[in-house]
């Protein structure tokens, strides 16, 4: 599968940060219901390397379900035994190379000019700009003048208004975790995410 390509047609990548398996699982499942087809469980969330093994079970791999926060090079192997269709990470960890070294799709963490290229040398898929609201959608603008044929995906701070301005800006897609899980990142009503869910999927036009 072309994640470059599924990325650009999806758009949306949800960030799940849980307070356990059990509870990310049940996100998983209402947003996969709800339409949203590219995931990310974060390592923050205990029993997460469990909760991906436990989605790739369950989904087909047309459901993309990404392993985030990977910092160190036994993650990546944790998380790739799982069966992760994706690692991403805050910034260039040991993590990220081990993840490349292993053939996992990276999503690589940064912010400046010079960290964008390091991530790019590293072998890393797409660069992912975190934190985006420091800077917001004109910052993707300005980097990708210098930079045109870097993926970027904005992460950090992203809601559903502005979602499309990242895009706008050149984002090839946004990732987005506690404007869209919410409270039922911690057991809340999963109701509530489905309608969540929509609307960051009318706001991206999908």
């Amino acid at each position: 599968m072309d994640l470059l390509a599924e990325l650009r047609s999806r758009k949306l990548l949800a960030i799940i940060r849980a307070d356990g398996a059990e509870t990310a699982l049940a996100c998983v499942q209402t947003l996969v219901e709800a339409g949203v087809n590219t995931l990310e469980i974060s390592l923050t969330t205990p029993g997460a390397v469990e909760a991906i093994a436990a989605a790739r079970d369950q989904y087909d791999p047309s459901i993309l379900i990404g392993a985030g926060t990977v910092v160190t090079a036994a993650q990546a192997d944790q998380v790739a035994a799982a069966r992760a269709s994706f690692a991403v990470t805050p910034a260039i960890t040991r993590g990220a190379h081990r993840s490349v070294e292993l053939g996992l799709p990276l999503l690589c963490g940064a912010l400046t000019p010079t960290e964008v290229v390091a991530a790019v040398d590293l072998g890393a898929t797409a660069v992912k700009i975190f934190p985006a609201k420091v800077h917001g959608p004109g910052y993707l603008r300005e980097l990708r003048a210098p930079l045109p044929d870097v993926p970027l995906i904005a992460v950090g701070g992203v809601d559903a208004q502005s979602a499309p301005a990242y895009l706008t800006a050149g984002a090839l897609a946004v990732g987005v975790g506690s404007p869209l899980l919410g409270d039922a990142a911690a057991g809340g009503p999963l109701s509530e995410l489905s309608i969540r869910a929509t609307l960051f999927r009318t706001a991206l036009n999908l």
